[in-house]
Formats: structure tokens, sequence, C-alpha cells
């Protein structure tokens, strides 16, 4: 396989290289599967909040209320800002 990358890119994976004393092929496909685990992770971590929601044990707050919640905080925290 072939990876193509910027000129900045590339400089930043030989400097690595270079300090780590390992060859650069390695670092990218250490980086690659690193990559992979995380974006897996966070699909199983949306598959699981979008079965609670669909389940019902997790309700939705709409958006205008969680707006409202954050105005009132941030009013409470700043008199000054009140009728703003």
């Amino acid at each position: 396989m072939e990876v193509h990358l910027t000129a900045e890119t590339e400089k930043k994976l030989k400097d690595l290289a270079a300090q780590s004393g390992r060859p650069t092929d390695e670092i990218v496909e250490d980086a690659m599967a690193g990559y992979f685990d995380e974006v897996l992770q966070i699909r199983e971590t949306l598959d699981s909040r979008y079965e609670d929601i669909k389940s019902g044990r997790i309700k939705l707050v709409p958006g205008d209320q969680v707006e409202a919640y954050f105005r009132q905080k941030s009013a409470d925290a700043d008199p000054s800002q009140s009728g703003s």
C-alpha cells in the first residue's frame, strides 16, 4: 500500500523516526492501528448510545430546554448580564 503525506507530515514522521530509532513504516503502522482502534471504540459508544435512546432508557432533552438551562446558568453566574 502506498500512503501520500504532505511535506510537513512527512518531515514530522522522519523526525520522529530519527528520534525514536524506529523505521517510518513501523511508526505509520502503529499510528494507523491506534487510529482504527479508537474509531472502533467511538463507533461502539455511539451504537450503544443510539440503542439507549431507541429503547427509551435515555430521554432526549429538546434543544430549547438546553439553551434555556445554559442561559439561566450564565445569568446566575453573572447577575450584570440579566436583561440582555
